[in-house]
């Protein structure tokens, strides 16, 4: 029996992924070159040796002033990420676990800061009861470090967890830490292949949260 959701934060309840890529590709179009999707898709949901700026060099084959570039990134992403809202369904999913009395939790890879700061922002903070990030484990994801902490907070067995998540990296650490696994790929990882999950959707908006339920009990029979 499901009695508790663990949501992924960037990319699955605010679309950050995308605005990243975006100001990379802008700050790359500038220098003539570009940052393929498939090259920055395996930083997404993790923390990675990958440097876009040392990639960008060797793209151009010319020195640049990393601080500089990382500044003016960091500004135009945080501008755009600024004009989005949750992701579709997102909100409704929250509210309809309340109204059936499931746990609510998170686990992201990224700062608390940064996940708290967006979170009050959009006006989602008060619906999680748990909330784990990079600051609480030792290793991201795809360890499963973030997904237990988070299970174990909120009081439930791994498999009575349904774990959401935009990325192959977040999607890993859910089912090596049990929980069932739900994707829904947004702009910049939709050519990942999500093999593992239990399920997977274009938008969490396609189908009602008891549906969805329905259909992963369905699948541990």
């Amino acid at each position: 029996m499901i009695k508790a959701l663990v949501f992924d934060f960037d990319g699955t309840i605010l679309d950050t992924e995308t605005q990243h890529y975006n100001a990379f590709q802008e700050m790359y179009k500038e220098h003539g070159s570009e940052l393929p999707l498939e090259v920055w898709g395996e930083c997404i949901g993790t923390h990675s040796g990958f440097n876009p700026y040392e990639y960008l060099e060797e793209q151009i084959n010319k020195k640049l002033n990393h601080e500089e570039l990382r500044i003016k990134k960091t500004e135009r992403a945080l501008a755009l990420i600024k004009e989005q809202k949750p992701l579709p369904g997102i909100e409704n999913y929250l509210k309809a676990a309340k109204e059936m009395g499931l746990k609510i939790g998170l686990a992201s890879s990224s700062s608390r800061q940064w996940v708290m700061e967006h979170l009050e922002r959009i006006g989602l903070s008060h619906y999680f009861e748990v909330i784990k990030t990079a600051d609480d484990v030792e290793k991201v994801k795809p360890d499963p470090a973030l997904y237990l902490k988070a299970v174990d907070e909120l009081g439930v067995k791994p498999g009575e967890a349904i774990a959401f998540e935009d990325s192959v990296n977040g999607s890993l650490a859910a089912k090596k830490a049990g929980l069932y696994c739900v994707a829904i790929p947004n702009p910049v990882t939709r050519h990942m292949q999500f093999d593992e999950v239990d399920h997977q959707m274009e938008s969490i908006a396609e189908l009602e949260l008891a549906a969805l339920i329905q259909l992963v009990e369905q699948h541990k029979l």
